[in-house]
């Protein structure tokens, strides 16, 4: 009988991606990332910090708008200096801004105390997320170095991502069988961590999917010549601290976590775990390629492989060729990839916008928050003037960053 010929189907051409190819994310997913979730299970390799539970009404002041900070002075002169007969009303504000910390006196000295025990200095955060878009308003220029409630304060109010934290920690999250989850039910912690000066060259981004490390880069875009060399040292130590420690032990399979390596670079000190999702920036690498990068085929023998290894034991699977076969062969030990910024790449020189410059307000108007309701009212009224065009617009060139709104407006 003749063979028929084969029948030419035609393939449908791959379609472009309209989205990157991310597994739903769960919401059991993001709390498994939060601070105080895994932190007790990684203690010894973590950094020294506190946990402190916030209260609702702690909660809802970092929620309310504008920044007023508890008094850290007495509110009335000295007794030895105090006059009542030299005291009018006029000399006091009318309307005072309450202490905010009333309302959370438990935490607002949980704090001081914590600030106490770390040696005098910490550097705050929330179960996700970190006040970094905010360190420009830090009494401690581009720092989140704090000694007060008062600058822990200042920076959680101040920070775009504490308020993702606080608002949008489930966005994106697909709706699981068990009871519905929300941001009400959420437990928020407020971390505090012992302040000490970080070496950027030392901190790393490592990707996790399927629980093989899959990539790893640095977390501060800037070039430094000395990491080169020693790539294949720092993927041995992040490799060995990962299967000892994160890879049967983490409920999820796909993550991203940050660890401190300093000299003489052998200790690996975990600083965050954070989810495997859009929200968590891939810094060198992109999430099409992380998500698309081809992986090696589980091995036999391999606890995560799926096999059944007593069924693979009852087979004679082998034979003297085979057996020869797979003494030439020599197997090729898959690594992840490891990402420096080198000198000619252009992260190296984004020197035109400052880091989280996009989360940043104008002087004027932290000023005028800082001066509460008063401050605000002054600023909008001076504002308004200037779109009513009776005071001049600064133009904020030249020397003239001090000099004071000319008032266009004649005496009758």
């Amino acid at each position: 009988m003749p063979a028929l010929d084969p029948v030419d189907v035609p393939q449908p051409e791959p379609q472009p991606l309209t989205r990157l190819p991310f597994q739903p994310v769960k919401k059991s997913h993001i709390l498994h990332c939060s601070y105080d979730y895994w932190h007790s299970k990684y203690r010894s390799s973590a950094l020294k910090s506190r946990i402190l539970p916030l209260t609702p009404q702690f909660l809802s002041y970092l929620r309310e708008d504008g920044i007023i900070l508890p008094s850290e002075t007495p509110t009335f002169p000295p007794p030895s200096t105090y006059n009542p007969s030299s005291s009018t009303s006029s000399d006091w504000d009318s309307d005072p801004d309450p202490d905010p910390s009333l309302s959370f006196p438990a935490i607002h000295q949980a704090i001081k105390e914590t600030i106490h025990e770390l040696g005098g200095l910490v550097a705050p955060k929330l179960n996700w997320s970190a006040p970094k878009d905010a360190t420009w308003i830090s009494m401690k220029k581009n720092s989140m170095e704090c000694a007060t409630p008062n600058d822990i304060y200042l920076l959680l109010k101040s920070s775009d991502f504490v308020t993702h934290d606080l608002e949008h920690a489930f966005d994106g999250c697909e709706e699981e069988d068990e009871e519905s989850l929300t941001k009400e039910n959420i437990k928020y912690v407020l971390v505090l961590r012992k302040w000490f000066k970080v070496n950027p060259s030392c901190e790393f981004r490592c990707f996790v999917r399927e629980r093989r490390v899959i990539g790893v880069c640095q977390r501060d875009l800037n070039h430094f010549e000395f990491l080169f060399p020693m790539k294949e040292q720092l993927r041995e130590v992040i490799l060995e601290y990962f299967e000892k420690t994160l890879k049967g032990t983490f409920p999820d399979g796909s993550f991203v976590f940050d660890i401190y390596l300093p000299e003489p670079y052998d200790k690996v000190r975990l600083m965050d775990i954070n989810p495997w999702a859009p929200r968590t920036d891939p810094l060198l690498f992109s999430w099409l390629e992380l998500l698309t990068m081809p992986l090696p085929k589980p091995l036999l023998g391999i606890p995560d492989s799926g096999v059944d290894l007593p069924l693979l034991e009852s087979l004679d699977l082998s034979s003297d060729e085979d057996t020869q076969d797979d003494m030439d062969v020599e197997e090729v030990e898959w690594k992840p990839e490891i990402r420096f910024v080198r000198k000619d790449d252009p992260e190296a020189y984004s020197f035109a916008s400052p880091q989280y410059s996009a989360h940043k307000l104008p002087r004027e108007v932290v000023q005028a928050s800082a001066d509460g309701e008063t401050g605000m009212r002054e600023f909008a009224d001076q504002w308004q003037k200037m779109m009513d065009g009776e005071v001049e617009l600064q133009t904020g060139s030249g020397d003239d960053d001090d000099d004071e709104p000319v008032d266009k407006t004649t005496a009758p």
